[in-house]
């Protein structure tokens, strides 16, 4: 009886087939689509969360309403994203789906890691079958629940993980050795804010690029999603430069 055996280059095409050292090459090129990302940033504080996004126009006409890195899941749920924003969307729908679900089942807002959970089922499931591909994005969720501020970030592969401070793209060495110096887990939603600002001008100055900065906030009070407008923006830019 002939045994069958997959080709050398069959590890880099079929997502099925895991490598002689146990890799699924096509989990790790999606991840290689997250590393090439615009940065994104997400902080928790005791006073609430924030989640900051670099935004790039393709053009001066572009409508800059229609560039979109961070999205509303629910009134006390954001999210952040990097790697392929049509992968983002299909994910941010179905977070959507499943919060407002919960709150018709169980007449209470949705757990945050309840939401991260599900959306890291659906992308572990597009790791175990032929004909599909990995989702190239990974989110930074955040929100206020009954277990206070929290974050976390999904991984291509359905891996998911919680953290006081996390920034992803192609500018996260940058903003991580800052967020490593400078987070304080009891710093106001303020100082939170502006230490986002700062990372996200960092990474941006270390490639010599220039940026739009786009910060989502949930104060712990309220619960409430609220994107902050540009003029709110510029003014964490000056204090982040002074």
């Amino acid at each position: 009886m002939r045994m069958a055996f997959a080709m050398p280059g069959a590890y880099d095409r079929a997502i099925t087939v895991f490598s002689p050292e146990g890799r699924l090459f096509q989990v790790e090129y999606a991840q290689e689509a997250v590393n090439k990302g615009r940065t994104i940033i997400g902080i928790r504080c005791k006073e609430g969360v924030v989640l900051g996004a670099e935004e790039e126009l393709e053009s001066k006409l572009q409508d800059p309403s229609f560039e979109w890195k961070l999205y509303q899941i629910d009134e006390h749920i954001g999210t952040a994203i990097a790697g392929l924003g049509p992968d983002a969307r299909i994910l941010i729908d179905q977070a959507r789906v499943y919060a407002q679900s919960n709150r018709l089942l169980y007449d209470e807002p949705i757990d945050v890691e309840i939401v991260t959970k599900r959306i890291c089922d659906i992308k572990q499931l597009y790791t175990q079958h032929a004909g599909v591909r990995p989702f190239g994005v990974s989110l930074i969720i955040g929100g206020v629940d009954r277990k206070g501020p929290r974050v976390f970030i999904t991984f291509p592969g359905g891996a998911y993980r919680a953290y006081r401070a996390v920034a992803i793209g192609k500018g996260r060495d940058v903003a991580e050795s800052i967020l490593i110096k400078e987070y304080r887990e009891d710093m106001t939603l303020d100082e939170a804010i502006t230490l986002a600002v700062k990372c996200l001008l960092k990474s941006a100055e270390a490639r010599g690029e220039s940026t739009r900065i786009r910060i989502a906030i949930i104060p712990a009070d309220t619960k409430k999603f609220k994107l902050l407008s540009d003029e709110e923006v510029e003014e964490y830019v000056k204090k982040a430069r002074s």
